[in-house]
């Protein structure tokens, strides 16, 4: 941890910040942390004082480069900022995509684009009315795909919604909407596909082998439509869902929707697979329903930690009938799917028939929520929403393995890729009851030579966290506001929370971007620390990308540059990896190559950095010697 001279807490600052197919695995192990409950230390994220506008802030390795006011958009409604869950999720802003200098946030009213090509002033280009629910987006070329759950949706965007759920309506639209955006300020819908359970999220998958298409992985979790509707033929006889469900059942519960999309007619766009990810050995669609017997949720009963126990609140291992979310990752061929009950791997090597490797189970988990693969696919990380996002669960009394993430190994077995279980990660610092916080959406900050990622938990603010090593992960940075307000029932005067809080944490380009559900839009710089160096900060700045979906994993890969040598060398230094008379000779080597890069001392510089990289003969000073050597051949 930084010493206190990196950590930042502002009193009475507004939140306009502008700072200079297998058997089942069971996880049972306990979390790699020195205690099962929030620690209780001084951190400045405890206690930090409410509001909407002013509310307290504090910070470590991050601080607020710019901000975009949600009050300043056309889907701002002063009514929701309140506790009724209704209210406030009515114009909630939820996940991202990037695509260019435009950043690209969904919300249950649409979608709004903002030009982020001067982070310091984020502008909105456009909001496009469209309502429909959650509204996840990601981009593709001149593409963009948002999704469409709620039963209102209109295949013409109206707002007069499209009457009761059970009478069949043609102007009804659940599914995967998708935009033409090469004109971005004018975005035109020329796509609709419609699914049974509408989606709730989806996962865009690139086809390594064929550019002229695209598919999208649909997760839909909500109440299924008439079966007379939009020529669906939708079949939902609700079988029971611990009883084995034959194979041969005529339904479309237990499976996702693959939709193959050409990039250049997506109008033709249409469902080719529904996938029964959940099958078991022997063919029953509902393979993983977790019935192991003796193995309930640990607050299926009175438990320390849990709190008020009911039997809407918790339930033994939840129904596994579809994927939350799924994270795919095209180069390693593997897809992480976080299915309710389950976290599954996934072969996509064909990317329209994904297959089911691995599936693991964790009585500690609520809700599997959304995946992570690490940068070389050789680790997965798993969120799990326990309370649904609109609970407090980063209390005092919260077990610190709840509404975590488990950490798994991709290992190599002689029966293929398996799922071993490492460690828990939750963002450390106790929360209030009024604050909704649990883990959310994640994902890479590219420094070379480590696995880092930053991470959205609600009103728990953002959290950047090491899990290089999957066993012991630990925090190195945060960004955290006090709660929005602190109200209670004016009927029993318990209290209770006014949603909000960052729903995704994503880098892109130099910045993290906070989307964030009630407020609007934080983005954030990285300052260095003991624990983040700025030679390793300026080497994940050498990393640009024409377009990110943030769970549409593409692997990063670094042009040798001195920043990036510089960030090993730091590394390399904290781990005590060089002794004096190396670092000396180090520094030396890299600072003469910078300083000579041309004229008549050039070559001999050049020299002096290779042979000094190949004096570097220990296993942990290799990545060093590589980058270096990596750098020699390009500045020849």
């Amino acid at each position: 941890m930084a010493g206190l001279s990196s950590l930042t807490r502002a009193t009475g600052v507004g939140h306009r910040l502008l700072a200079p197919a297998t058997a089942l695995l069971l996880v049972v192990g306990l979390p790699a942390v020195a205690s099962a409950d929030f620690p209780t230390s001084d951190d400045p994220r405890v206690g930090l004082g409410a509001g909407f506008d002013d509310a307290e802030t504090a910070a470590l390795a991050m601080e607020g480069v710019g901000f975009f006011d949600k009050q300043d958009s056309p889907f701002w409604d002063p009514g929701s900022i309140s506790p009724n869950v209704g209210a406030a999720i009515a114009t909630a802003n939820s996940d991202m995509a990037f695509t260019g200098n435009h950043a690209i946030q969904g919300n249950w009213r649409g979608f709004q684009v903002y030009d982020v090509s001067d982070p310091a002033d984020p502008s909105l280009v456009v909001a496009v009315l469209c309502p429909g629910g959650q509204g996840d987006v990601t981009v593709h070329g001149d593409l963009l795909f948002t999704s469409v759950e709620e039963s209102s949706g209109r295949t013409d965007c109206g707002t007069q919604g499209a009457g009761p759920s059970n009478v069949p309506n043609p102007d009804r639209m659940r599914g995967i909407r998708i935009w033409d955006i090469s004109d971005i300020a004018n975005p035109q819908q020329v796509g609709l596909v419609q699914t049974c359970r509408g989606s709730h999220t989806h996962r865009l998958v690139e086809d390594l082998d064929d550019p002229s298409v695209v598919y999208i992985y649909n997760s839909g979790t909500s109440s299924f439509r008439h079966p007379d509707e939009a020529g669906l033929n939708c079949r939902d006889p609700q079988p029971s869902a611990t009883d084995p469900v034959p194979a041969e059942t005529d339904t479309d519960r237990w499976q996702i929707e693959v939709i193959r999309v050409p990039v250049n007619d997506p109008a033709a766009a249409e469902i080719v697979n529904e996938v029964r990810l959940f099958a078991g050995e022997d063919g029953r669609l509902n393979g993983l329903q977790n019935t192991q017997p003796g193995v309930p949720h640990p607050c299926a009963s009175t438990a320390e930690g849990c709190g008020p126990v009911t039997p809407t609140t918790y339930s033994p291992l939840p129904n596994t009938n579809t994927c939350h979310d799924i994270t795919v990752y095209p180069e390693v061929d593997l897809a992480a799917g976080a299915c309710q009950g389950n976290g599954l791997l996934m072969d996509i090597s064909d990317p329209a028939n994904p297959v089911r490797i691995d599936a693991v189970a964790d009585p500690n988990f609520s809700y599997w929520h959304s995946a992570n693969f690490n940068n070389d696919g050789t680790a997965v990380m798993f969120t799990d929403e326990w309370g649904g996002g609109t609970g407090a669960r980063c209390r005092a009394t919260d077990r610190l393995e709840w509404g975590a993430n488990a950490l798994f190994n991709i290992v190599d077995t002689p029966q293929g890729k398996r799922l071993e279980f490492a460690s828990y990660f939750k963002m450390p610092a106790v929360q209030t009851v009024h604050e909704n916080c649990v883990a959310h959406q994640a994902n890479i900050v590219p420094v070379p030579g480590r696995d880092i990622i930053v991470q959205a938990w609600y009103q728990g603010g953002i959290s950047m966290f090491d899990w290089t090593d999957p066993a012991n992960p630990f925090e190195i940075g945060f960004f955290d506001r006090g709660p929005i307000a602190t109200p209670s029932d004016p009927t029993t005067g318990n209290p209770q929370i006014v949603l909000g809080g960052f729903w995704s944490g994503y880098w892109y380009n130099g910045n993290v971007y906070g989307g964030e559900i009630a407020r609007g839009m934080d983005v954030l710089g990285l300052t260095p620390t003991d624990q983040l160096s700025q030679n390793e900060i300026e080497a994940a700045e050498t990393v640009r990308l024409d377009e990110h979906n943030p769970m549409s994993e593409r692997r990063i890969t670094w042009d040798p540059s001195f920043p990036v040598v510089r960030a090993h060398r730091d590394q390399l230094v904290r781990a005590d990896g060089l002794t004096d008379n190396e670092r000396t000779r180090v520094d030396a080597a890299i600072d003469r190559a910078e300083r000579f890069q041309s004229g008549p001392k050039k070559r001999a510089a050049i020299a002096n950095l290779e042979a000094t990289a190949n004096s570097l003969r220990s296993p942990d000073q290799q990545a060093l010697a590589d980058a270096m050597r990596a750098l020699v051949a390009a500045l020849r």
